[in-house]
């Protein structure tokens, strides 16, 4: 883990901020129906710290190793357009993320619970996990989350992101007049 103000650096050069689902922006369960249907739990602050980082200037974009229906509807709700789903190969997608965005690695923040995430959390800018992870995914982070995943672990990091770039008051003032 890096000090406060190394993160804080980090932070403050993001220009893209990418989840994984489960585990991160979920708890990690996988809740199936009888006839297969697959549903998830999504934290309501979560979302609306990604609507705030939208609106501070700072996109957000999903690669996940699953591929559900319900994914794709929680990002269309959140204005996420950069998805990639069923990413075997994360490291992959993030590569093809950058090069769709213009953009490169260090501008870049990744949220991650697992090692299938570490080729993307080795790279990136500023790497991020949840409480939960694994020792060796925390070992590689630049910070690790006091929310757990799908527990405001992403609306902590949206808030750090938009304090960082100055942005966290002008977000406050949209709601408080």
């Amino acid at each position: 883990m890096s000090d406060m103000a190394d993160i804080e650096r980090r932070a403050r050069a993001v220009r893209m901020l990418v989840f994984d689902v489960d585990g991160v922006l979920t708890d990690g369960s996988l809740f199936y129906g009888d006839d297969g249907q697959e549903y998830k739990a999504f934290h309501s602050r979560d979302g609306h710290g990604i609507k705030m980082l939208r609106a501070g200037g700072i996109e957000s974009a999903i690669i996940t190793g699953r591929t559900s229906q319900v994914v794709l509807h929680r990002a269309r709700n959140l204005g996420i357009t950069h998805i990639h789903q069923g990413a075997d190969d994360k490291l992959e997608a993030f590569d093809a993320l950058l090069s769709t965005c213009g953009l490169t690695a260090d501008r870049i923040a990744y949220m991650g619970d697992d090692v299938v995430d570490l080729p993307v959390l080795r790279r990136c800018g500023l790497a991020v996990t949840v409480p939960d992870a694994p020792a060796e995914v925390k070992a590689r982070c630049h910070l690790v989350t006091q929310a757990g995943a799908g527990r405001g672990a992403a609306r902590e990091l949206c808030e750090l992101i938009l304090r960082a770039q100055g942005q966290w008051q002008a977000q406050l003032d949209r709601y408080d007049r």
